[in-house]
């Protein structure tokens, strides 16, 4: 029973630290700061689904940096 106790408490202390890394990666994000996760959502959610959301949210981002380096390369003077 003691085992049970200390997975769940490892288990919880992840997804907090998961929930943590999300709303430090929207604070991040454009104009958004001050994200805050209702931690109840541990409950609903395991541990790949908070893992896949970071992986989204870090794609959108590396997107969101290609764009914007494509979009300001129309502005490089060449120098041939």
């Amino acid at each position: 029973m003691l085992t049970n106790t200390n997975n769940q408490r490892v288990t919880m202390n992840t997804k907090q630290q998961l929930i943590i890394d999300i709303e430090n990666l929207l604070n991040t994000h454009g104009n958004i700061t001050d994200t805050v996760i209702n931690p109840n959502l541990l409950e609903y959610m395991d541990e790949d689904t908070l893992k896949n959301i970071i992986g989204s949210l870090l794609d959108q981002k590396e997107n969101t940096n290609k764009v914007d380096t494509e979009w300001l390369e129309q502005f490089k003077i060449e120098n041939d």
